[in-house]
């Protein structure tokens, strides 16, 4: 009976011996699983809460001292704004789950790295991580991007973008972009206001949208364009009552 014991003691210790490689298994799971519920846990919290700021936001601030920023519901927001910005960044925002996979393949043959982002993936880096071109960051918003779509309405994803997107140097949201170009709310954006500052995205500091060049003029109106297009054929109808 001695032995007996023994050799089962033996044979529970060696079960219970150190495995380097399932402990590290079960440790990148448990780590993966909080990562995971974080992630869930604000990115619930920011479908109710309006962000006060973003990393960049920060940055811009200490660089220059502060900016120009005050948030603004949708329903304060000129509704040819929401269909102007849609229509120069994203237009199949709608239709699609965050990725626009046509955009990016369209994107990958002409060799281009512009016109694959969407708005949902921008609102990602903005709100949630930070900017630049590391892989890192890549995999994250592309991992996060169908998350925030899942938990968010379109509407919601349009209004933060709305009020997060850089319009000048240190002037971020659509408030203070009607008034720093227009000096008006906006709420009272006309068309062709509207058209021009979503003409000066992605690159508004090399762009003016109250002193618009040649370039900007000519993308406002393809914008004003498309803008009546996606509201005419159905594709606005997933932010606008």
């Amino acid at each position: 009976m001695a032995r007996k014991s023994s050799r089962r003691t033996t044979k529970s210790k060696a079960k219970r011996s150190f495995r380097p490689g399932r402990w590290l298994f079960r440790w990148s799971l448990r780590l993966v699983s909080v990562v995971f519920l974080l992630a869930v846990a604000v990115t619930l919290l920011w479908s109710i809460v309006n962000p006060p700021t973003t990393f960049y936001m920060m940055q811009e601030s200490r660089r220059l001292g502060g900016v120009d920023h005050e948030w603004v519901p949708m329903e304060e927001i000129a509704p040819v704004m929401a269909r102007a910005a849609v229509a120069a960044e994203d237009a199949n925002f709608c239709n699609h789950w965050g990725l626009d996979v046509v955009a990016i393949r369209r994107a990958i043959d002409e060799g281009s790295r512009r016109g694959a982002s969407t708005i949902s993936q921008q609102v990602v880096k903005n709100v949630f991580l930070w900017h630049g071109r590391s892989w890192v960051r890549k995999v994250m918003e592309a991992g996060m991007t169908p998350l925030m779509e899942a938990l968010w309405s379109k509407r919601r994803i349009l209004e933060v973008y709305l009020n997060v997107a850089e319009f000048d140097e240190g002037v971020f949201g659509v408030e203070a972009a009607a008034r720093h170009y227009f000096g008006v709310g906006p709420e009272d954006l006309s068309g062709t206001q509207a058209a021009r500052l979503a003409a000066i995205l992605p690159n508004p500091k090399d762009r003016s949208a109250s002193n618009p060049s040649t370039f900007v003029r000519k993308r406002a109106a393809g914008i004003l364009d498309g803008a009546a297009t996606i509201r005419a054929d159905g594709r606005a109808r997933c932010f606008q009552s």
